[in-house]
């Protein structure tokens, strides 16, 4: 995970973030100072934040393509 290497042999894609992580960790008495890298490094492997945003997007454009009205109680009717 953190070892350095990518699946390919290079650098992995989240490498960069874990040591800014690390080193911010190894320097601080406070890790609460350090949420925003932990954050970002979370992120970098699992992509959370961006499938979410990717699935509001996608459910909007498919209810604006049906005509359909925003499912506020959580489902349709007639569906």
């Amino acid at each position: 995970m953190a070892s350095g290497f990518g699946i390919h042999g290079g650098p992995g894609r989240c490498y960069p973030i874990w040591m800014d992580f690390s080193e911010c960790m190894s320097k601080t008495d406070d890790p609460k100072k350090c949420v925003d890298f932990r954050t970002d490094y979370i992120e970098c492997l699992h992509h959370r934040k961006e499938f979410t945003k990717l699935n509001r997007y996608f459910r909007e454009e498919k209810r604006q393509r049906d005509g359909g009205e925003p499912q506020a109680h959580g489902g349709g009717e007639g569906h």
